[in-house]
């Protein structure tokens, strides 16, 4: 958080006297007199006049892996029927990220494709269209339970990682984008793209809708897995029709924003102009190849070791800032409290503590109020900074070796199947993996 500004100083007076740099306003706030900082306005800005009055958009957290924890998404397929058989449950986490200090509030519609919804043995009980429905539908009533704008995103797909045409690439988008326009979201959001060229198709169909358009690659400094460049990649982006490009997942904070210096630079190069978003992982994966987490051993169970605390995302958003990225945000990994982290560390920037805040002392304050004196030692910004927490693991590496299959979209072994795997496939992956191990 920011010097000069508490958890309780949510909705308070504020001394800008006490504040280490310069504070400005976004459009939905004002400062009154004394410093007071007033309540929203009634007018409600879109996406891209936001982003072009400077305001920093705060994005959400990782909702597929929040909702698997808990127990409503299953892992391997990682399809959000949540949306329709629990409701109440995907409410919350957005309500969760809300307090946090999120202003998009992402309809939960990742892997909400026709062909991602029977893939593999997964039964397609539940429509395309009721998912994506149900998802926008929860997505607005949260929004509207603060300042926050509704996005609907689509991602990668079987049909394109099976190498098919084009034009079949295009029909599964748009299935989704007829549900988004139906649904009146502020923007769209092609995301979690491994292969620019699928992207540049997803970005084709969404701006179709004459509604903002925003595009994230999961891909690190090395560029996408066809070996198009980052920097290439962002001019690809920009020239198809995104407005805002940038990374989400696969990598950590540190990489995804390497990755982003040199999406800028390329567009720079090419005389492009585009706003800047990072969503990456909540996670500390130095270790990734270019595949990113998903090569990693540890995916997707045995994570938590590679956990990123609050403050270290206080230190990426801080970092995203200074890069000039202003849609500021979370993939997997990313809870509530990592999001108020995004919020705080750039309160003077925006104006404002989110009212998670509320409960949270600047750089552990609230210690100061514990029963042990080493503990309430604790409460000040200096420890939090220097510490290097330990995993509790004796005896655990602190990196691992990816596994390295290399195969991309056009090999045979991703070809996708609406049918389960069988016995006998599995059987044969777990000998190849042996013998790669």
């Amino acid at each position: 958080m920011v010097p000069g500004i508490s958890g309780s100083d949510v909705g308070k007076k504020v001394s800008l006297s006490e504040m280490s740099r310069t504070i400005t306003f976004p459009h939905s706030y004002g400062l009154g007199s004394g410093g007071c900082i007033l309540e929203r306005s009634v007018h409600r800005q879109g996406f891209l006049e936001r982003l072009e009055a400077g305001e920093v958009i705060i994005g959400d957290g990782g909702m597929v892996f929040a909702l698997e924890k808990r127990g409503y998404t299953k892992a391997g397929c990682w399809t959000p029927e949540v949306s329709v058989e629990h409701p109440e449950a995907l409410r919350q986490i957005h309500r969760e990220f809300l307090r946090a200090g999120a202003t998009v509030m992402q309809a939960f519609t990742f892997y909400a494709s026709e062909d991602k919804l029977e893939n593999r043995g997964n039964k397609p009980a539940i429509s395309c269209w009721q998912v994506n429905e149900a998802a926008c539908d929860i997505a607005h009533e949260v929004a509207a339970e603060g300042d926050a704008l509704v996005a609907g995103g689509v991602s990668q797909t079987p049909t394109y990682l099976s190498n098919k045409s084009e034009a079949d690439v295009k029909a599964i988008f748009q299935k989704q984008l007829d549900v988004f326009v139906k649904m009146n979201v502020d923007f769209v959001i092609a995301e979690y793209f491994e292969h620019v060229q699928e992207a540049e198709w997803a970005i084709q169909v969404l701006k179709t809708s004459n509604k903002p358009v925003a595009a994230t690659l999961c891909i690190g400094p090395e560029g996408d897995l066809h070996g198009v460049s980052a920097a290439e990649c962002a001019i690809r982006l920009v020239r198809a029709g995104a407005q805002v490009v940038g990374v989400n997942c696969h990598f950590d904070p540190e990489t995804s924003l390497t990755a982003i210096r040199l999406m800028k630079e390329g567009l720079e190069s090419a005389g492009l102009k585009a706003h800047l978003m990072c969503q990456p992982l909540g996670y500390h994966t130095p270790d990734c190849n270019k595949q990113g987490f998903i090569d990693l051993p540890e995916f997707p169970f045995a994570l938590e070791p590679r956990l990123a605390s609050r403050w270290d995302i206080q230190h990426y958003a801080r970092e995203a800032y200074k890069l000039g990225v202003r849609y500021i945000g979370g993939c997997c990994g990313f809870e509530a409290y990592h999001i108020r982290a995004i919020a705080e560390e750039l309160a003077v920037e925006r104006g404002f503590l989110p009212d998670g805040s509320a409960k949270h002392g600047s750089w552990g304050a609230g210690l100061a109020m514990h029963t042990k004196p080493w503990v309430r030692a604790r409460a000040q910004k200096e420890y939090w900074e220097k510490l290097q927490p330990a995993s509790g693991r004796p005896y655990s590496t602190s990196c691992s070796k990816p596994t390295a299959w290399g195969v991309t979209q056009g090999h045979k072994d991703l070809t996708q199947q609406k049918e389960c795997t069988t016995d006998e496939q599995l059987k044969q992956l777990f000998q190849r993996q042996q013998m790669v191990s």
